[in-house]
């Protein structure tokens, strides 16, 4: 333990997807005045397992359920990200906001957790890129493209166990537009929670290296929320990271799991595709059920020391617990600063993909005729609804 404790005093340890956000709504409604992250015990996460965890840098999630999409999803997703903002406000000895590579490093020697936001599902921003460039402004440095359902642009896990039908065989070419978008932006594409189609064609087709910010092996546990091999070869061919997930259910497939089967994962994505596309991906206050030895985030350090006692390097190890996801995010911002002269991309999705109950029609001026027609034919039926009645009586 000293020895995996000395690495990550030298290493920030980063992990890709941590929920507290998410706890903080579902217990206290974000009221975080309410909230003392010192003493609070209803979570996999607070301050004392943080700082016992030697956790360096933190991807908090900024999520919310499949149920808002169409509705308020934006809404509520914005609200996630303040309640990471006011995190780092209330607690600035503790937590400091971060948005670069740099920002990660500047933390770490201030002996603060470095705070980041990825957005968890891509029904968050409602199939609009202004959104995601406004939530890429409001700090958010990555995107999960789904989370557990299809959005209009792209097709989500469940597709490839047969229980959802696909809709877009994948992406739709609006998806796609998003992935060129994310790659200028310097936004970071996290394939958890999709098909494999679309794992391949953002592989095929994006200009920086993709994460996996919580996934584990599918050869070690076959759940369609893992990662299989031929994907994990093409993440090392690409520069990319799968950041381990430690759910019980994705690491042994069961209700139960030690230590010893997360580092097996770590050991089969090292065998297949080498120690440079590892990382930590914990899923804290997300999941229900968490390994015997990694019950919450001070723990961390038992998967470490496990991995220096199966033979693991201070390098390899230094990989996984940091360098490897910092050279992720260096990578995409040098993408970005190189895409610097190219313009937002402003062509909307085509309004017959998104149209619902719930969603105005301005700017789409097609869209606007077919909605004239509709009322027309509407009033036409209902006169002659009314011709009918006064007929027949």
């Amino acid at each position: 333990m000293t020895r995996a404790l000395r690495l990550m005093s030298e290493t920030p340890l980063i992990d890709g997807h941590n929920d507290l956000p998410w706890q903080i709504l579902k217990q206290f409604n974000n009221e975080l005045n309410k909230v003392d992250l010192n003493t609070l015990g209803t979570t996999h996460t607070n301050i004392p397992k943080i700082k016992a965890g030697r956790l360096g840098a933190q991807f908090w999630s900024a999520y919310v359920p499949c149920e808002t999409q169409y509705k308020d999803a934006v809404r509520q997703t914005l609200e996630q990200i303040d309640v990471v903002h006011r995190m780092c406000q209330k607690y600035p000895e503790t937590f400091m906001f971060a948005t670069s590579s740099q920002d990660i490093m500047d933390a770490f020697s201030m002996n603060k957790t470095a705070s980041l936001i990825g957005v968890e599902g891509g029904h968050s921003i409602d199939s609009s890129l202004g959104t995601l460039r406004i939530m890429y402004q409001l700090g958010v440095r990555y995107l999960t493209l789904t989370h557990s359902c299809n959005t209009p642009w792209a097709d989500n896990w469940r597709v490839d166990t047969g229980s959802e039908p696909s809709q877009h065989n994948g992406l739709s070419p609006f998806g796609k537009q998003l992935i060129v978008e994310m790659n200028r932006l310097g936004m970071l594409i996290d394939l958890a929670h999709v098909t494999v189609k679309v794992m391949n064609q953002v592989l095929d087709m994006s200009k920086a290296p993709v994460i996996f910010s919580h996934s584990s092996a599918y050869s070690i546990c076959p759940h369609k929320r893992n990662v299989p091999d031929e994907v994990l070869k093409r993440v090392n061919e690409t520069g990319g990271i799968v950041m381990v997930n430690f759910y019980n259910d994705y690491v042994t497939c069961s209700k139960t799991a030690k230590v010893s089967d997360v580092a097996d994962h770590f050991d089969h994505i090292k065998k297949v595709a080498g120690a440079g596309i590892i990382g930590f991906g914990g899923d804290y206050d997300g999941v229900t059920r968490l390994p015997e030895g990694l019950e919450d985030v001070s723990k961390v350090p038992n998967l470490v020391a496990e991995l220096l006692r199966r033979g693991w390097t201070d390098e390899e190890v230094k990989a996984a617990l940091g360098n490897n996801l910092l050279r992720v995010l260096t990578e995409v911002e040098e993408v970005r600063d190189r895409l610097n002269g190219t313009s937002p991309d402003d062509v909307p999705i085509p309004y017959e993909e998104v149209k619902n109950s719930c969603r105005t029609s301005y700017g789409y001026p097609s869209a606007g005729a077919v909605h004239s027609l509709s009322t027309l034919a509407l009033l036409l039926t209902l006169a002659f609804q009314a011709l009918v009645t006064l007929t027949a009586s």
